[in-house]
Order: structure tokens, then sequence, then C-alpha cells
């Protein structure tokens, strides 16, 4: 089974979509992962993201699931140590110790580069987390975690996995009632993302 932000090996240019830009075949070919997304993919397959050089470049397709020869999952990627110097790497090594006892990981385009050398992050690059809370984080607790969060050396996201979603870390930290939570059918508001959709 795979999860949002997976990586995945194996995809090919011969599985990209016929309007799949030229970028898009140049990152398939060049062996790159895609990285899963959440939404409904047909039987056999799974609904991933390629990715591409500029920030702007982001493509939806669905992998086969035969196709997929290697996977890495957010949580592999946070002992993983860069040779490079960004805010976004130095906030990493901040908050190892600070989220040492939870069930955590790396996503975004810091997971990317620390999965694969290639370089996908900048001096302006945020720091994108998971944090696993198969049960339902209090709103205090939230928002002391948040507070934690904000002393880093850049602006840390961090989203809450949730058997239902995910929803990010600095909304349920705040004061709305409602907060948005992304699933596969999509983005809905709702007042408890540890409660099913109805």
């Amino acid at each position: 089974m795979v999860n949002a932000h997976d990586l995945l090996w194996g995809m090919t240019p011969a599985h990209a979509p016929a309007d799949a830009p030229a970028w898009v075949l140049a990152a398939l070919g060049a062996e790159q992962p895609v990285v899963v997304r959440r939404a409904i993919a047909q039987p056999g397959h799974v609904a991933v993201g390629v990715r591409g050089r500029l920030r702007e470049q982001r493509f939806a397709a669905e992998m086969p699931l035969a196709l997929v020869q290697r996977r890495v999952v957010p949580e592999a990627l946070r002992e993983v140590i860069s040779p490079r110097d960004l805010p976004a790497l130095r906030a990493l090594v901040q908050l190892r110790p600070v989220l040492a006892q939870k069930d955590w990981g790396v996503s975004g385009s810091a997971g990317f580069e620390l999965a694969t050398g290639i370089e996908a992050l900048h001096a302006s690059s945020d720091l994108d987390l998971i944090l696993r809370t198969p049960k339902p984080l209090e709103r205090r607790d939230a928002a002391d975690l948040q507070a934690i969060l904000d002393t880093a050396d850049c602006v840390v996201d961090l989203q809450l996995q949730t058997p239902f979603g995910a929803v990010a870390l600095r909304e349920w930290a705040g004061s709305s009632r409602r907060v948005l939570l992304k699933a596969a059918s999509g983005a809905h508001l709702v007042i408890d993302p540890w409660q099913a959709l109805i």
C-alpha cells in the first residue's frame, strides 16, 4: 500500500499521458521518482505527481502499480544528512530532537532532494514535514508544536496525516472552527479531521 508523499521509482516516459509536456518526459527519462498524491486513481494505478526543475513544473498523472521498482516513505528521510547549507536543511537539523518521539517524515522539495540527491531546495524554500496522527491531536498541543516550529530557520509547513486525509498543523493550531481536510476525494471543510467524511 502506498501513501501520499511516498516517492516511487519505475515510471517511464512510455507511461506518461499523451498531453505530457517535454519536461515531464525528460524527468521520467532521467529515472526520477514520482510522488504519490491524494486523488482517486483507476484500479491497479496510483495517483502521482511529476516534478520538474522549476517550482511551477508539477504534472498530475497515474502510475501503474506494477511498475513500482522502489518506494521511499517520508519517515525514511528524517535522519538523512545533506552536505548543503540551506535554511530548510538547518531547520531539519534543529527540529529532529523536537520530533524525536513522534512518527514524522520529510516531504516536499526537501524530501525529494534527500531521497535523490537532486538539488530541489533553494535559500527561500519552506521545509515540508508530515506527522502521522492516527489519534486526535488536541488543538492546544498543536498550538504548542507550531510555536516551536516557528522558531526554526525557515517556514515549516507540517501536515497532520489523519486516517481520513491531511490538515495543516498551522490551521489546526489556529482558532477557526472548521479546517481544510485534504482527502482523496478532494478538499473539505471539517470540524474534526479525525472523523470520517459522511
